[in-house]
């Protein structure tokens, strides 16, 4: 199971690779995430991830915000609530008018 960075360490993270980019010119993204996550004790590939969501979530780079990405999910589970509810109506439905539909013998 992946380990679970807290926000504000994942934020800091960030920083320190923006600031490692701004200071060096001539230094490539991808030493700079060597670097960092290096400093940071985090897989390189993470470390990229955080910086593409936290650029996502400035508007500086096209996608799902965390934001939408919350609300879509939100919206996911609802939608597959209603549907298993719509299912338990249609099948109470179906049994109530079949009862309807007997003819009684006495």
């Amino acid at each position: 199971m992946p380990r679970q960075y807290p926000p504000e360490f994942r934020q800091k993270s960030v920083r320190m690779l923006e600031t490692a980019l701004e200071a060096d010119a001539e230094l490539s993204e991808f030493e700079a995430i060597r670097q960092v996550a290096a400093k940071q004790q985090v897989a390189e590939e993470t470390l990229r991830r955080w910086r593409r969501k936290a650029q996502i979530d400035a508007g500086q780079r096209a996608g799902t915000s965390s934001e939408e990405h919350a609300e879509i999910r939100r919206l996911k589970k609802e939608v597959a609530e209603l549907r298993r509810t719509n299912e338990l109506l249609k099948s109470a439905s179906a049994f109530f008018a079949s009862e309807l539909d007997r003819t009684t013998t006495r």
